[in-house]
């Protein structure tokens, strides 16, 4: 490390890295408008990017935030299901499941999705999704959920989600002014006695709600219990989970058993396969290539203005390279001064976005740096681009 620093090249390479900074500074904040115009383009592009990415994001997070809560070590589904709750298999099959070598318990649990449902005092028919489970079981990692499984035990007693969208109507305030809300779920009367916070997907229901099987019998039927949409599979302490997935396959027709990650992976693939997402990612691209064409502009016209001082700099004893190493600069300081602004603006949106939509469209430090370093090879490659001009810099054209 020693011989580094002091090896002459190196420390003369640094110190005019050092000196070419200001240089850079110098060359764009020369016309204050131009950067200005340059700064505002870029953040322009970032908003583009930053609401891309976040959609999808939010596209694929609110798909996950639902197999993510759950509490098991496997997890059941019907060989044919494409997402939770798609496919249902018979019941049969969660009493075999626990006859298998390290299960200590099996617990099913029941899914529907676009169940009508409405508010009552908005006579407006929407889609909800309903789970329902054994009460006296731990189903889910969310403690507001497992504080109140004592209502659900309660005829007609269900539990809403609070993310759920604002037009099924002002239950969230009404809940929180009075303590019960009166509803509609399948053309029959049910009791909202509880909040909690899950979320939801783009392509399914508008909310979910969460009760007991005992419930659910009364909403949907005596035979609503003889499909299962998952079950959940909690195994002995120290079995081998390989071992008793491999075990449950093995023995139990028609059923795939799915670690919490596996799960978790199914149904973001599943989302991910959703034209929706490749929408939200091309969004990104374009977002990205206008940022490119206007880095690019703006550098040109800098070169271009400058196209004397830069043959000057050549005749001093400037490279090629020290010049490039100038314009590098230039689209590092534009990355930075553009994103900021950028960044600021995406979060306001975000937050105005997640109030009106009810949807957990939030600021992640990976969207964050992802878009950073998408915005400096951005500026890096219109620096690359325009930096072409440099050739025609000859000190022979100004002496």
């Amino acid at each position: 490390m020693k011989l580094i620093t002091k090896n002459p090249t190196f420390k003369s390479l640094k110190e005019k890295l050092q000196l070419d900074i200001p240089l850079a500074w110098s060359q764009l904040s020369h016309q204050k408008m131009r950067l200005l115009v340059a700064m505002g383009g870029i953040a322009f592009a970032n908003v583009l990017i930053f609401m891309q990415l976040g959609f999808k994001e939010l596209f694929t997070g609110g798909a996950t935030a639902f197999p993510t809560s759950l509490n098991g070590d496997l997890f059941l589904l019907h060989k044919d299901a494409r997402f939770l709750g798609s496919i249902g298999f018979e019941r049969l099959r969660i009493y075999q499941a626990a006859g298998i070598k390290g299960v200590k318990d099996t617990i099913p649990l029941y899914i529907d999705t676009n169940i009508p449902w409405s508010y009552t005092t908005e006579h407006k028919s929407y889609e909800a999704r309903v789970i329902a489970f054994n009460p006296q079981k731990k189903v889910f990692n969310i403690p507001e959920i497992n504080q109140q499984t004592n209502k659900l035990s309660l005829p007609n007693s269900f539990l809403y989600d609070r993310l759920s969208r604002q037009e099924l109507g002002p239950l969230v305030p009404e809940f929180e002014k009075t303590g019960k809300v009166t509803a509609l779920i399948n053309r029959r009367k049910i009791d909202i006695n509880g909040l909690f916070n899950l979320g939801n997907s783009f392509f399914l229901s508008a909310g979910t709600l969460v009760t007991s099987e005992a419930n659910y019998i009364e909403i949907f039927g005596s035979n609503a219990l003889n499909r299962v949409s998952v079950g959940i599979v909690i195994l002995e302490p120290g079995a081998n989970l390989q071992a008793v997935k491999a075990g449950i396959e093995k023995n139990i027709p028609g059923i795939v058993a799915y670690t919490h990650q596996e799960l978790i992976a199914k149904e973001l693939k599943f989302n991910q396969d959703n034209p929706a997402g490749t929408i939200f990612s091309f969004g990104a691209i374009m977002g990205f290539i206008v940022g490119v064409v206007i880095v690019y502009q703006v550098l040109y016209a800098d070169v271009s203005d400058h196209l004397a001082e830069y043959a000057t700099l050549k005749a001093m004893g400037y490279s090629d390279i020290g010049l490039l190493l100038v314009i590098f600069q230039e689209a590092t300081i534009l990355a930075v001064l553009g994103f900021i602004p950028g960044f600021f603006a995406s979060v306001g949106m975000y937050n105005f976005l997640a109030g009106l939509t009810r949807l957990e469209l939030v600021m992640t430090p990976d969207i964050a740096i992802t878009v950073f370093i998408l915005t400096l090879v951005m500026c890096l490659i219109s620096a690359l681009v325009a930096s072409s001009k440099l050739r025609s810099a000859d000190p022979a054209d100004v002496f």
